[in-house]
């Protein structure tokens, strides 16, 4: 079980699995409740601060939970507001429908694209260690792109950062559309905005990103793209992408 947790599952992902990963064996049964009571009471010192080290916020103790100007992007028309995206991106009923962002250091301290897909929360992530021009997001959004199968390839969701003032360049590139968030609506992108929450774990607030490269970004996509998930039923990212591939090509 603590080496779930050191690979970074949380304690609700790891009560959801060892029914799976141990079918036949009835004492590995224990609810996420009892893994945190484990955890913060039991455990002491070096290991205690280990494990925990590995939880979402990093904390030794659990915190009750309890939002930075917003950009503008000029040339937005009604063909590419959210009110225009395809209603099969809107009920996550066919893959290829992607949610992206920047990822911010502290200022002047870089910034890591994420890509997030709809219906199967799969995460791509790329290094922007130096300016975040539009240009340069528009170069490296391309090349994430060019890794996908035509398939997955049919739409992005960003809000109105300038990064993204040559989403029309960008679209004669790739073929694939950018909608527009409406303005201050954040939640238009919720899917995004809840992995990025989860980013912060290896990249906190005002962490320099400048020395990130493909292979750490890598490295912490494969994390979250093999991790059971609530929201899809406790499979993986990664499953679920593959299953709805599958049923797409049938």
């Amino acid at each position: 079980m603590w080496g779930l947790l050191k690979d970074d599952w949380s304690p609700e992902q790891i009560a959801a699995m060892l029914p799976v990963l141990f079918p036949r064996d009835l004492r590995m049964r224990v609810s996420h409740e009892t893994i945190y009571q484990s955890l913060f009471v039991q455990t002491q010192g070096e290991l205690k601060r280990e494990l925990t080290a590995h939880l979402r916020t990093g904390r030794q103790r659990r915190k009750a939970q309890t939002g930075g100007a917003k950009r503008v992007t000029l040339g937005i028309t009604d063909d590419i507001r959210i009110s225009a995206r395809p209603a099969e991106a809107q009920d996550r009923a066919v893959p290829g429908h992607w949610e992206g962002d920047l990822l911010l250091g502290g200022t002047g301290k870089g910034a890591v694209i994420t890509l997030v897909e709809r219906s199967s929360r799969f995460v791509l992530l790329a290094p922007l260690p130096g300016r975040h021009t539009a240009e340069i997001a528009r170069m490296k959004l391309g090349e994430m792109i060019a890794t996908l199968p035509l398939e997955l390839r049919k739409s992005v969701t960003w809000d109105r950062g300038s990064e993204m003032a040559q989403h029309a360049r960008f679209r004669t590139e790739t073929g694939m559309p950018i909608f527009f968030c409406d303005p201050q609506s954040p939640w238009q992108r919720g899917t995004n905005e809840n992995t990025n929450g989860l980013l912060r774990q290896y990249w906190p607030k005002g962490a320099d990103l400048r020395h990130v490269t493909d292979t750490d970004c890598d490295s912490v996509a494969l994390k979250l793209n093999t991790r059971p998930r609530k929201t899809l039923e406790w499979q993986t990212p990664g499953q679920a992408l593959n299953q709805r591939l599958v049923a797409s090509a049938v």
